[in-house]
């Protein structure tokens, strides 16, 4: 009796080739395309007193299209705030130091700090909305145009120096929005020289904040500033006493 059992049951099944390795990969791409621009004007010397500061509102008078708003120089504590998101704790620190401003001011204070049109370490800016509108959760489209006048007091002589500001940008840009932005600033240029306290155009001298802490406390408004070499306060213009 044959052993049927020994027999082998079925073949061997064929190994199956691997499949070529394609040349090319498919691919989904993603772009972002951020566009963000801004003006400047030239700087105008303002004498110093009591009613320099409350002055800069009135210079947005005819242009602005929402609440004007007044963003100070940031005290000390604040003095690493930077509205970039790759930093948390800079980002974090930009957060806490302009929560309370509306969507339009923080859409404004962020577009001319990261064009580096303004510097909050002693810069005063008076921004609002100039142009376009805004979406349903109050920020102003990427066509709008937001800005104002922004301030410093001259390390010499302490008189105030201002210029106006303005920018725009996002996912994108208007054709005409450059032009727009144009009639703006010489319309806030305007403003600015027909001011009563206004002494002429002047070179434009940001002061430069030292490395390091240690800038003194007003003892007018109690406002601590981060400019060691700083010879007048950023927030008031009243001389900083040095011991």
């Amino acid at each position: 009796m044959p052993l049927e059992f020994l027999k082998r049951k079925g073949r061997d099944e064929p190994v199956a080739a691997e499949p070529p390795v394609p040349q090319e990969v498919a691919a989904q791409d993603y772009i972002l395309k951020l566009y963000y621009a801004g003006k400047t004007s030239d700087a105008v010397r303002l004498q110093a007193g009591p009613r320099a500061m409350a002055e800069l509102p009135s210079m947005l008078a005819g242009l602005a299209q929402a609440e004007i708003e007044i963003v100070e120089p940031l005290p000390i504590e604040f003095s690493g705030a930077s509205p970039t998101i790759v930093r948390p704790s800079e980002a974090m620190q930009w957060i806490n130091a302009h929560h309370g401003l509306s969507a339009i001011g923080r859409h404004a204070i962020y577009v001319l700090e990261l064009l580096d049109a303004i510097d909050l370490a002693f810069d005063t800016a008076v921004v609002t909305l100039l142009d376009g509108e805004t979406d349903t959760s109050g920020y102003p489209e990427y066509s709008a145009i937001v800005g104002g006048v922004a301030s410093h007091w001259d390390e010499a002589t302490g008189d105030m120096v201002v210029r106006a500001v303005l920018g725009w940008g996002g996912r994108g840009a208007r054709g005409d929005t450059d032009r727009i932005a144009g009639k703006l600033l010489g319309g806030l240029f305007t403003n600015i020289v027909a001011n009563q306290y206004a002494l002429g155009v002047t070179p434009v001298e940001r002061p430069v904040p030292a490395a390091g802490r240690g800038g003194l406390v007003c003892a007018h408004c109690g406002f601590a500033s981060g400019h060691e070499r700083a010879f007048y306060c950023p927030k008031c213009g009243m001389r900083l006493l040095r011991g």
